[in-house]
C-alpha cells in the first residue's frame, strides 16, 4: 500500500478588512504589550529614584560621621565636595534616565490612543464609553495626564510636584550645595558662598527643564492622518507651542510617573 500523500493546508488569507475577527485579536495583543511596556517604565523610574534617594541619604550620614572625626575646615570641605560631586553625578544620570522612562510612557500612551481609535472604527457604538483618548494627536494624548493651570506659575509648580520634577529639584539643590562648598574651598566668605550656591541651584534647575523640553521636542511621536485628530484646543501642547517649549517641559515631568497611572 502506497503511503498517503499529505493534503495541502489551506493558505492563510491576509486580513483585507477591519471587520475581520482576527483584527481585534491583533489589536488587543498590541494593547496589552503597550500596557506592559508602560508598567516597566513606571517600575524602572520608581526604582531609579529610590536608588538615588538612598544613596543621597547614605552620603549625608557618612558626612555627619566624618564631621565628628575632624574639625570644620579645609579637609572636611574637600571630603564634602568629593561626596557631593558623586551625589550630583548620580542625580543627573537618574534624572536623564527618568526622562527616558517618560518618553517610553508617552509612546505607549500614544500607541494605545491609536489602538482605541481602531476600536471605535470596528465598533463605533462603544465610542461614548471610552474615558481615555481615542485620537493620537498630542492634544488628545496629553489629556491622559490630567489638567494643569493656565498660568505659567501654576504650570511650573505642577512640574515640580511630579516625581521627575521632584528629582530634578533635589538634583538642583545638590548642585547648589556643591557650588557653595566649592566657593568656600577657594576662600570666599559665607554670604558670597551661599549666593553662589543659590545661583548655581537655579541654573541647574533651569537647565534640567530645558533638557526635558528639548528631549520631548526631538522625540515626540507623530500622529497618523488616518487617526483624524480632533480640533485644536487650548491644551498643554497648544500653549507650549506659543511659549517656546517651557510648558511642555513642565508637563512631561508627569509622563509615566504621576497621574499617568489613570490610563
Amino acid at each position: 500500500m502506497s503511503p498517503e500523500r499529505p493534503q495541502p493546508s489551506t493558505p492563510v488569507m491576509p486580513i483585507a478588512s477591519i471587520d475581520d475577527p482576527r483584527t481585534i485579536t491583533l489589536l488587543t495583543t498590541e494593547h496589552w504589550s503597550l500596557l506592559s511596556a508602560r508598567s516597566l517604565a513606571y517600575n524602572e523610574a520608581f526604582v531609579r529614584a529610590g536608588m538615588f534617594l538612598t544613596f543621597l541619604s547614605t552620603s549625608f550620614v557618612a558626612l555627619a560621621l566624618v564631621a565628628q572625626a575632624m574639625s570644620f575646615g579645609q579637609a572636611f570641605l574637600s571630603v564634602a565636595a568629593l561626596v557631593m560631586t558623586f551625589d550630583f553625578v548620580i542625580g543627573l544620570t537618574t534624572f536623564l534616565r527618568m526622562n527616558g522612562a517618560n518618553l517610553d510612557d508617552l509612546r505607549a500612551v500614544h500607541g494605545m490612543a491609536r489602538i482605541r481609535h481602531a476600536y471605535t472604527q470596528i465598533t463605533p457604538i462603544v465610542t461614548p464609553f471610552f474615558t481615555t483618548p481615542t485620537h493620537d494627536d498630542l492634544d488628545a494624548v496629553t489629556t491622559v495626564y490630567g489638567p494643569i493651570s493656565d498660568r505659567l506659575a501654576g504650570q511650573f509648580v505642577y512640574g515640580l510636584t511630579t516625581s521627575n520634577g521632584m528629582i530634578g529639584l533635589i538634583v538642583a539643590m545638590v548642585g547648589g550645595v556643591l557650588a557653595t562648598v566649592l566657593a568656600m574651598l577657594i576662600g570666599l566668605d559665607g554670604g558670597a558662598s551661599i549666593g553662589i550656591g543659590v545661583a548655581g541651584g537655579v541654573m541647574v534647575l533651569a537647565s534640567l527643564f530645558a533638557i526635558t523640553g528639548v528631549t520631548i521636542r526631538a522625540n515626540r511621536p507623530d500622529s497618523r492622518p488616518s487617526s483624524r485628530p480632533r480640533a485644536p484646543t487650548r491644551s498643554l501642547i497648544s500653549r507650549t507651542e506659543r511659549r517656546g517649549g517651557f510648558v511642555r517641559s513642565s508637563h512631561v515631568f508627569e509622563v509615566g510617573i504621576g497621574r499617568g497611572e489613570v490610563q
